[in-house]
């Protein structure tokens, strides 16, 4: 079968498309035939070497996946069966033909999302869910500012955000990116990186309840500064490439607020049923429609290394998906 494949952690350009062996699933996996996988930040980490996870080349790549069950193993008490569409997560290994992922790890995907849409769904929408709801305490009707809105973490947090019943600001950097975050869902958009008075201005001088930031760099101070009375920055990534900003805590004593870290992965993956709980938790939102994740490209196999150049480069709009069928 085919995967898509690091051979040497040298960067995307030299990702390859490779036969190898069917997998032989595990206790309590589910074998699943990939019709789709999402591109996300930790394939271009791994493609590098740079990410935390460091599997010993050749690996596969693939981080989301969605496709059809062909064997639901041992899982079968867990209701799995053959033929059942459904959407996983992992470390890696979902760009491929066929793969063999834990049970825990794996879901069902409602008929209602294409297999584009399922594999735009584990990662990006149960981090935006675990970053608002266990890292953020958001409560009904606070304000969530989102930086990088117009990407795949970003317009997940703009919709599951709305699903809890929050208002969203969207920060981005282009027009182009404006109109897609509209799209996804915010109530707010501004452009550019003088968002502070923009955003203050939005809500009549208060500031922000939650701020989502997946980028960084110069933001972050500006964010602390728009953060109302007991606001709280959630930091998922670094997506800006300028260095780990420095918090001066006296601004977080003055405001009573707080900066917290967002490791969804780490957390979810060592507490087993964790994230079948999570997805539970998203169904009514992906029944209502207020769940529908943007899938701004779709590629070949043979091109994952262009999509995470693109992502590289900030050009990715939403969910890029890799068509494996």
């Amino acid at each position: 079968m085919k995967a898509v494949q690091v051979v040497t952690p040298t960067g995307p350009a030299d990702i390859e498309v490779r036969e190898v062996d069917a997998p032989v699933p595990a206790a309590h996996d589910v074998l699943v035939e990939v019709h789709s996988v999402g591109v996300a930040f930790p394939d271009l980490l791994l493609s590098r070497g740079e990410y935390q996870f460091k599997p010993e080349p050749p690996f596969t790549l693939g981080v989301d996946f969605a496709g059809v069950v062909l064997d639901p193993g041992a899982a079968e008490s867990s209701g799995f069966t053959v033929g059942q569409r459904v959407a996983g997560v992992n470390l890696n290994g979902g760009a491929a033909e066929v793969v063999a992922n834990p049970a825990i790890f794996t879901f069902a995907l409602p008929d209602a999302l294409s297999y584009d849409e399922g594999a735009a769904l584990p990662m990006n929408y149960l981090t935006a869910l675990f970053a608002l709801e266990e890292r953020g305490g958001l409560r009904d009707r606070e304000t969530v500012l989102v930086h990088g809105a117009a990407g795949g973490v970003g317009t997940a947090t703009l919709q599951v955000a709305k699903g809890l019943g929050a208002r969203t600001i969207a920060v981005v950097s282009t027009e182009e990116k404006a109109a897609f975050a509209r799209a996804a869902g915010a109530d707010e958009v501004v452009i550019g990186p003088d968002f502070k008075d923009a955003v203050k201005e939005l809500t009549q001088g208060r500031g922000v309840d939650v701020v989502l930031d997946v980028v960084g760099g110069d933001a972050f101070t500006d964010s602390l500064r728009c953060l109302a009375e007991l606001g709280r920055i959630l930091v998922v990534g670094f997506a800006a490439g300028q260095g780990i900003p420095q918090v001066k805590v006296n601004r977080l004593l003055l405001g009573n607020t707080d900066v917290r870290g967002v490791g969804w992965g780490a957390y979810a993956m060592t507490r087993p049923g964790y994230m079948q709980k999570q997805w539970h938790r998203l169904a009514p939102m992906i029944e209502a429609g207020v769940i529908r994740p943007p899938i701004g490209a779709t590629h070949d196999m043979a091109d994952f290394g262009r999509a995470l150049v693109d992502m590289d480069e900030r050009r990715t709009l939403g969910k890029s998906v890799v068509r494996v069928r």
